[in-house]
């Protein structure tokens, strides 16, 4: 072997070591990148069931909500109910007179 082809071996394994050092260091970054998007992944989900819980203690409330309207129209409804009773007992009272 010559001197110019002991040279250029030296560099390409240079070269390719470089290459393997840049290649170990990608590899690290996509297993850090992997364990993040589980990380992400996991956070998700959990913020998908909280959405979920979330959205049954909306329709909860709204149906609370419309229970306690009819409920209130009921007492309304009974308070009116009762006004006319007394005016309808007023008038067979005047009747009987």
């Amino acid at each position: 072997m010559t001197e110019e082809q002991v040279k250029l071996i030296a560099v390409f394994e240079s070269k390719v070591r470089q290459l393997m050092s840049l290649c170990d260091e990608q590899r690290e970054e996509l297993d850090r990148l992997r364990a993040l998007l589980e990380l992400k992944e996991s956070e998700l989900q959990q913020e998908i069931l909280r959405s979920e819980e979330l959205a049954v203690k909306c329709n909860n409330l709204l149906t609370a909500r419309v229970v306690s309207v009819k409920e209130g129209e009921i007492k309304s409804a009974k308070t009116r109910l009762s006004r006319l009773v007394r005016e309808v007992d007023k008038c067979i009272a005047l009747l009987n007179e």
